[in-house]
């Protein structure tokens, strides 16, 4: 037993230096592969696009694109794990055989705290439900935790509240509820409805003999899937602006390129066009040079809870956004002169 017990924490940090060194090169392996699909799987253009597009860019790009991540990853391990240390009799030894066990019980609360407030900013609206339900769960176990026998706090915590908040979080989703079931959207349907209804059962125990298949599979298939999830997303992030150019020969009538502007040096204006292709072309036949807005993101659903668009964060919903009334004809592609 004592040959064991000092082999599981040798074991354990051994898996943590592989995971903290392999952690840094998975936002470098997205930048690579982010250039790559940019460049249309051609290496010259790659390169030259890694000659002239800032890291500090692109890192910008990745962080706007996937802040929603973190939140996620702290709140998930944070519950999973909680609800792994409440249901074994043993803390101490569920810290020593579980990495995600030993995570929940050393992260701090502050933590928790910022990911809850950084997750309402970034979240969808459809979303928010299940954060709810994830704060309920942290609270509810965080208290089984620390005071195990204060059993009418711990009625109040584990129940009580999860089912007042449920019901009332159900009063407030209900017009958009309504719209969902009407308008046949069982997805946004589920999203708003099972969560409030399914947070106290996330605040207790399980059968010691099942926690470790409740908590830890859910927690490696997600931590399978959430790479090419990641990937999915940032690949499609834009990391250079579109731009439209009016170029004029000195024989040849006026034309525009459209594509994403890459540098403007002392002979050349850089573009790559929408076809991968990169385009030189001389400073005396640029005529004129505008950006153009991003494309619409499309609305998965056009419902809304109490005005708020269910497929809109609250950052998206309350920021200022640049309207754009009327569009450049050289985003279009034509020139201001014919």
């Amino acid at each position: 037993m004592t040959v064991r017990s000092v082999e599981r924490p040798r074991l354990r940090r051994a898996q943590l230096n592989w995971l903290f060194t392999a952690l840094p090169a998975f936002p470098l392996v997205l930048l690579v592969l982010r250039l790559w699909y940019l460049s249309r799987q051609d290496l010259p253009t790659m390169l030259l696009l890694v000659q002239y597009i800032s890291p500090l860019g692109m890192l910008s790009a990745l962080v706007v694109t996937l802040i929603w991540t973190l939140p996620a990853v702290v709140l998930v391990v944070r519950t999973l794990g909680g609800i792994l240390l409440v249901s074994t009799p043993d803390v101490e030894e569920a810290a020593r055989r579980s990495l995600l066990a030993l995570t929940a019980l050393r992260m701090p609360d502050w933590v928790v705290v910022l990911a809850v407030a950084l997750a309402g900013f970034t979240w969808e609206m459809r979303m928010l439900p299940t954060l709810l339900m994830l704060v309920v769960a942290i609270l509810g176990l965080t208290a089984v935790q620390r005071y195990p026998h204060e059993r009418r706090m711990l009625v109040v915590a584990t129940l009580v509240v999860p089912v007042v908040l449920g019901i009332l979080e159900l009063i407030w989703l209900r017009p958009g509820i309504s719209a969902a079931l009407a308008t046949s959207d069982t997805g946004t349907a589920v999203l708003l409805v099972t969560p409030p209804l399914l947070g106290w059962l996330l605040t207790g125990p399980v059968p010691a003999r099942a926690a470790r298949l409740v908590t830890h599979w859910p927690a490696v298939a997600a931590a399978l899937i959430a790479p090419f999830v990641i990937g999915v997303v940032f690949l499609r992030a834009p990391v250079l602006p579109n731009s439209a150019v009016e170029v004029r020969a000195a024989d040849e009538p006026t034309r525009v390129l459209r594509g994403q502007l890459i540098t403007v040096d002392d002979t050349a204006t850089t573009i790559l066009g929408r076809g991968g292709d990169v385009v030189f072309v001389p400073n005396d036949q640029v005529r004129s040079k505008t950006l153009c807005p991003e494309p619409v993101r499309i609305q998965h659903s056009r419902l809304t809870v109490r005005g708020w668009p269910v497929d809109e964060s609250a950052l998206e919903w309350a920021a200022p956004t640049r309207p754009v009334a009327d569009v450049d004809p050289r985003c279009l592609g034509r020139p201001l002169e014919p």
